[in-house]
Parts: C-alpha cells; structure tokens; sequence
C-alpha cells in the first residue's frame, strides 16, 4: 500500500511523540466536557427528523386547545401555553427552513443525505403549522424530490415488513390532510393490553421500543377509520382505557418515551388529533418536548448518551498491565470515584416498565427514559472492570489510593450486570439490545456487534464470578463464539445493528462491526482464531490509501482535506479509531504497516482538529442517523492509549 503521508520516502515525525501529543489534546478536551465533575453528556446533533416531529406534535396540540380552549394552570402557561408553542413551532420551523439540501430534500442531521422520510415530515411539520403558504418555493421542491423517488411507494421501500417507523410517518402526513388514514397500515393497539411478558409471542409489528408509539397511533387509526368489522371495533373500543394506561405506566418522568423526541412526538401529535391533547399523557410529552429544544429552535434525535459516553471514555484512561507507578494521581483517583459513583448510580435496580428488563443492566443515559441494553452494559462493565484491576495493580505495588468499600460496591454491580446479560441472551446465541425473544424485526434481532461487546464484559470479569454464574457466563460465551463464526460475512467482515455509514448503498458499516467484533477476539485471546485472521486482512483490505478507514463522498471538516482526501472521499476519525484498536488488539504482527499508517492518519486529524466536526456514523432507532461530538475524541482515546502501549 503507498503511503500518502510520506515526505521524503518517510513517514513524519516520531508517532511516539505525536501519540504523547494527541493523547494530551484529548485529555485536555475531554476535561473541559466534564459535567459536574462525573461524567460526560456530550451533544447530539440537531435534527431535522427530530424538529419536524416537535413542531408537528405542538401544532397538532395547539391545534386542538384552539378548538377546545382547555384550562391551563397559570404558573404553566409561560412555559407550556399558547404563546410558548407557538414560539417554538415558529423556530423550529424557520430552523427547518434554513437546512434544505440542494436536492429539495431534507436528511436527518445537519450532516446527512437527503432520506424520504425526513423531507415528508419537515413537509407535513410544514402544513400542520400553517407555514406551507410561507415556505412555498421549499415545499415544492421538497415534493419534487419525494415524487422523482416515488413517493409512498418508495417509503415503504425503505422500510421493508418493519412497521416501527413507516406507519409513524404516515400517520404524521395523516394528520396533516396530505395522505389518507385508509392508506395507513393497521397497528393492533389492543395487543399491548396483554400481559408484558406475551409481548413477544404475540408478533407484534412494531419492534419492541416503540410499544408508546403502537398504542398512540394505533388509537388514533382507530378513531380516524375505524375498522369496518363490528367484532374488531367492539374489542378495539374496549381497549381503549386500558392501553391508555399502558402508555402511561410506560412513561418515564420526564415524560419522553427513551429521551427520543420523534417517538414522544408520534405519541403527541396521535393523541392530539383525537382531542387528548389534554390527557396526562400528552401533557407529560409536551413538558419533555418543550423542555428539550435546542437555542436554535431545533431539536436533538434523544436528549443525551451520558452513560454510554462515560463507560467508553473511563474505559480507556485505566491501563492493563504491571502499574510501576500510578498514571493516575492522588487527587485524580478521587476525581475517578466520583465518576465511577456516578456509573455505579445509573444501573438499573428495578425491573423496568417499559421492557419488563430483570435488574442489574444500564441504558445510554442517566436519565428516566433510559432503557438498560446489550450495548451500554457491557460499557459500563468494561469500565468498571478496568478501573477495578488498575487499583488492585495499584494495591498489589503498595500504592492503595481507593476504598475497599468502593471496590466491593464495584463488585456487586458486576455481578448483576453481568448476570443481566447471561439473561438476555438470545436462543440464537447472540446478544438482542433490549428484549429477550424479539427477534422478527431488525432492530430488535440478535447483532453481532452487541454479541462481541457481551462476550468482551464476561470474558474480562470471569475470574472474579461465583462459580454458578461463572458456569452459565461460559456457556452463553460458547453460544456467543458460534453465533459470530455462523454471521462472519464471506469476504471476512461482520455488520453492526447501532451504527452506519450513509456513503454505502445498502446503509450499513462493516468497518465499524467488524472492529467491534475483533476487540473482542484479541481481548478474549483469539487472535489466532481463522475468523480473526480474516476480518483483520478484510480491515486490511479496506484501509483508504491515506491511512483511514470508513467515511466517502459524503465527509466534510472544516478545512482543506488535501492528504486527507481522495476522489472517493475522506475517511472519519470515529470509524478509523475502531478499526485501527482493533488492529492492535489482534496483535499486529503481520499489520504494523496498516496500524502506522492509521496511527499517522489519526495524529494528522487530531492535529488539524477534526475531532471537533463528527460524522453521522450513528443509527438510532430504525435508521435515523446521529453524530455525537464526543465521538471523535472517545473512540481516538481508546485508540490512542492502544497505540502508545503498542509503540512502547
């Protein structure tokens, strides 16, 4: 492979240095993102999905109180009265209007290729607002772009037998008077009346986050076309009061179904247009809605990643090893226990309402829309476990600067994590994000990514597990292994559930689940494993001839890419820490060409500051793309101290 950094037929610099340097910088940007001296929120991109959704469902709300004037306390009507939607649906629709791509189309981030779905909702914010007359030349083009790709059609296209998503939208465009309720897709609201547990014998059409959404709108079907059959109606209407309870059990204080604007949006507006804008449900998701716009006027895809950014950034600040002396201080190591308190206070020691999940798992947030996962529990057991065996390396020198208290508080939160994730485990032998058993849909399915970071978690707490559930870990690890060799994709590479990569035509990221999945085969000790010797020649295989990995067309930064760039497009900071960690991980032996071109590549982008422009690599729920700013410094921390242990 050429190497597009050389000068002179070298490569520049000492990367020992640059990797001391870039290390510093991230450390230095990483403590200025400290919250409250714990842990790290981030922010999410501002989202045209998520702002359509906003300004749909306080229309729709505002609609509906225009015709019924309901009573509004008056210590609430600065924040959540008239003038206050109405000041809002203004800014998020301007905001809309300022973020049109040259196409006509509308992507769901600030960074994003035009997609169907998000330009029909900015169009449907747009009528149900009453701005259509005021955005005229945008709505048109807007609609010029749904129709050159087909327009409904082409809507379901994208999303195939999952209702999750599509059903939403056009109930959205429903309730704007431009598509025909006749034309929805039925949702069987009625199925959430059964019991939580039959959930997943009952097929239901939508994947498991999104039952607030099936009873929403599957109630709003029903009043807007109800069902021609008397049979369905008469068992329809009675499950009208108890599936309302449903959706307000499952309701979490602050009244955001997940922190995710668009599917408390969808619940809103649904509501809404049957004249329960009024309900205490609706106004539980108005409170959420007004309260999480951004000072722009837009809003965020879900509020933050906080525990998800704050697992992968501790993770990578304590080393394995022999600890001669402490890399962490005195008085940072209390720093450390705040943060690892802080860790410890968000796993879940209640069986969840809105999955029914055991106790002992952690979600992506701190907060109580949070929903413990596959993907977020292994995190944060990863970053327990490294601090744990750091102060016992510590200890074992003579050099205690932690509690035993806290060490054993540690403890019993690893053997409910990981007694957690045995439990989820799928009969597939892979890991599924929230429910066990939900398998139909895609995002409700075993992923190869979350199986790799399970097997990760187990593998590194195993020694210190009772022997029963050590028993059952080892046999959920064997179900695991085989699980990924059967999903190893011919040319070597696996593909995650949770992230993307919008330059590729079928939207996936084999970069990023094949990173994923070979962390896992180099730190669980398997890097002579045949699987592993092929993903690592297919990472191989991938790397851009500057050095990176990942990215296309698509990538833009700041300045100039020069070097960086190629006809083909850039590559990103995010998916080229993944790749190279796990090209380290694997050894290297046979790779240290590719992993000193990445480390140059990721020193040059660190140099030229691109960690402060992230890409939307991102999948939400079904398909919405996000970028975090946090992502670019996380994920190069966790390369970088690879990096700097693999050059010494």
């Amino acid at each position: 492979m050429s190497n597009a950094f050389e000068t002179g037929g070298a490569l520049t610099g000492d990367l020992k240095e640059r990797v001391r340097v870039s290390l510093q910088t991230i450390r230095t940007s990483l403590r200025d993102a400290l919250v409250d001296g714990t842990h790290w929120a981030g922010k999410l991109s501002n989202s045209a999905l998520s702002t359509a959704t906003a300004v749909s469902a306080l229309s729709a709300c505002r609609n509906q109180y225009l015709r019924q004037r309901w009573h509004i306390d008056e210590q609430d009507r600065s924040n959540y009265g008239l003038e206050r939607w109405e000041s809002l649906i203004e800014k998020g629709s301007v905001w809309l209007s300022k973020v049109q791509n040259t196409d006509g189309g509308f992507g769901d981030t600030d960074r994003s290729l035009s997609n169907i779905a998000t330009t029909l909702l900015v169009i449907a914010a747009w009528e149900l607002s009453g701005h259509t007359l005021r955005f005229a030349e945008q709505v048109k083009r807007a609609w010029q772009y749904v129709d050159n790709l087909g327009r409904w059609d082409s809507l379901r296209k994208r999303y195939g037998k999952d209702k999750t998503f599509v059903v939403p939208i056009m109930t959205n465009c429903a309730i704007a008077g431009l598509l025909d309720w006749k034309e929805i897709p039925t949702l069987p609201f009625e199925a959430a009346a059964l019991p939580q547990s039959w959930y997943r014998f009952a097929k239901m059409p939508v994947v498991s986050y999104a039952v607030p959404a099936l009873v929403a709108i599957g109630q709003a079907q029903f009043v807007h076309a109800p069902p021609k059959n008397p049979v369905a109606r008469l068992v329809r209407k009675a499950a009208r009061a108890s599936t309302l309870r449903v959706l307000a059990t499952m309701q979490p204080t602050s009244g955001g179904y997940l922190e995710a604007t668009p599917l408390t949006s969808f619940v809103l507006m649904s509501l809404a247009s049957i004249d329960l804008a009024d309900h205490m449900v609706s106004r539980r998701a108005m409170k959420f809605i007004v309260d999480s716009v951004m000072p722009d006027g837009s809003w965020p895809i879900d509020t933050n990643l906080a525990t998800w950014l704050t697992s992968l950034t501790m993770k990578s600040y304590f080393p394995h090893g022999n600890v001669d002396t402490p890399v962490v201080g005195e008085l940072e190591m209390k720093q450390w226990e705040r943060s690892v308190d802080w860790l410890l206070s968000c796993q879940h020691r209640e069986r969840h309402p809105f999955t029914g999940a055991e106790p002992g798992g952690w979600g992506w947030t701190n907060l109580s829309g949070s929903v413990p996962d596959s993907d977020d529990t292994p995190a944060a057991l990863l970053a327990l476990g490294n601090f744990y065996n750091y102060c016992l390396q510590l200890r074992s020198s003579n050099q205690s600067l932690i509690s035993s208290t806290r060490l054993e508080e540690v403890l019993r939160a690893k053997d409910m994590g990981c007694l957690w994730l045995v439990r989820l485990q799928n009969s597939d032998g892979g890991w599924p994000t929230f429910c066990k058993g939900w398998g139909t849909l895609p995002f409700d399915r075993s992923g190869s990514d979350l199986t790799a970071h399970a097997l990760r978690a187990l593998h590194l707490w195993k020694g210190s597990l009772n022997s029963s559930l050590r028993a059952a870990a080892d046999r959920a690890s064997a179900r695991g292994w085989n699980y990924l060799r059967r999903h190893q994709h011919k040319d070597g590479s696996w593909l995650p559930l949770w992230f993307g990569n919008q330059d590729r035509a079928e939207e996936d990221n084999p970069i990023y689940g094949t990173a994923r999945v070979l962390l896992a085969y180099g730190d669980c000790g398997l890097v002579d494993d045949d699987c592993a010797k092929r993903a690592i020649a297919f990472l191989q295989e991938s790397q851009r001839e500057a050095g990176g990995w990942g990215g296309g067309t698509s990538i833009q930064y700041a300045e100039s890419m020069d070097s960086l760039r190629s006809n083909e497009g850039s590559a990103t900071m995010e998916e080229t820490a993944v790749a190279l960690e796990a090209m380290i991980a694997c050894g290297g032996t046979d790779s240290r060409e590719s992993i000193e071109q990445g480390i140059d590549w990721l020193c040059k982008a660190m140099d030229r500051q691109y960690f402060r422009t992230s890409q939307p690599i991102g999948f939400y729920f079904a398909k919405l793309w996000y970028h975090e700013e946090l992502y670019p410094l996380t994920f190069s921390l966790s390369a970088l101290e690879r990096s700097k242990l693999w050059l010494s």
